[in-house]
C-alpha cells in the first residue's frame, strides 16, 4: 500500500530467520515457485515479517514478491473506516478481495511473468492499479489479517499475538488517531474473535517473542 511504513525490528528478523529454513527446505525439493502466507492481528508485525523474510530468502539467493492485503480491501482505508461505521458487521473475510488475492497467487505459482493487482493509496484514499513484475521469484509472501484463508500456499505462518498485546505497535504506526480510538478497539475484538480460529491452519506459528515452531494443521 502507497504510504504505508515499515520498519523492520531485531524480532520480525528473529520471526523471518526461524520461517526461512523451513521454505529454503521446500524449494530443494521443488523447481517451481511456492506461495508463503503471514497472518496475525493488527499490529502483530505482519508486514514487517513477510519484509524481513524477504530479506532473509534473498540472502540464500531466492528471489520473491510480497502480495499486502491492505492493497486488496474492497474499499480504501479511510472509506473503510466509514463503513464500518455506518455498519459494524461489516468488519471481516468480507471487507476484503481474499477470491483475487489467491487468484493473483495461483497466477505466480503458474508462472505468470507478470500480475496486474490493486494499489491502494493511503492518502489519496483510492485504489489504483499496477504491474508486478514475478523476475525469476520463486517464492510469493502474502501477508495480512486473513491471508490464512488462501488456498494456493504452501506454507502458512501465524503470529500468535492478540490486539491486546499489539497495541504500541499500532501506535508506531498510525496514520490517524481516529484508528485508535474506541470504536477500533470493538472492531480488533471482532477480528480477534474470527482470526483466532485461523491459527489451526497454519503450519508454522510465530510466537509472542517471535520464536517459530512447527505445527500441524487441523483445518484448511
Amino acid at each position: 500500500m502507497r504510504g504505508d511504513s515499515i520498519v523492520i525490528e531485531a524480532l520480525h528478523r528473529k520471526a523471518a530467520a526461524g520461517i526461512a529454513p523451513v521454505v529454503l527446505e521446500t524449494l530443494k525439493n521443488n523447481d517451481g515457485r511456492i506461495g508463503v502466507t503471514i497472518a496475525g492481528e493488527s499490529g502483530s508485525g505482519k508486514s514487517e515479517t513477510a519484509a524481513a523474510l524477504a530479506e532473509e530468502l534473498a540472502k540464500n539467493g531466492i528471489e520473491s514478491i510480497v502480495f499486502q492485503q491492505d492493497d486488496y480491501f474492497v474499499h480504501p482505508p479511510k472509506t473503510n473506516d466509514k463503513t464500518r461505521r455506518a455498519d459494524i458487521a461489516w468488519v471481516g473475510p468480507q471487507e476484503v478481495k481474499i477470491a483475487l488475492m489467491d487468484e493473483h497467487m495461483a497466477a505466480f505459482l503458474t508462472g505468470a511473468a507478470s500480475i496486474e493487482k490493486p494499489l491502494v493509496d493511503y492518502a489519496d484514499d483510492a485504489v489504483y492499479s499496477e504491474i508486478m513484475e514475478t523476475g525469476n521469484a520463486r517464492v510469493a509472501i502474502a501477508e495480512g489479517t486473513y491471508t490464512t484463508l488462501l488456498k494456493n500456499a504452501k506454507h502458512r505462518a501465524f503470529i500468535d499475538r492478540d490486539f491486546r498485546q499489539t497495541r504500541k505497535h499500532r501506535e508506531k504506526r498510525n496514520r490517524d488517531a481516529s484508528e485508535l480510538d474506541a470504536f477500533i478497539d470493538r472492531v480488533l475484538e471482532i477480528e480477534h474473535s474470527i482470526i483466532s480460529s485461523h491459527k489451526t491452519r497454519a503450519d508454522l506459528i510465530v510466537a509472542e517473542d517471535y520464536s517459530v515452531s512447527t505445527a500441524t494443521p487441523t483445518a484448511r
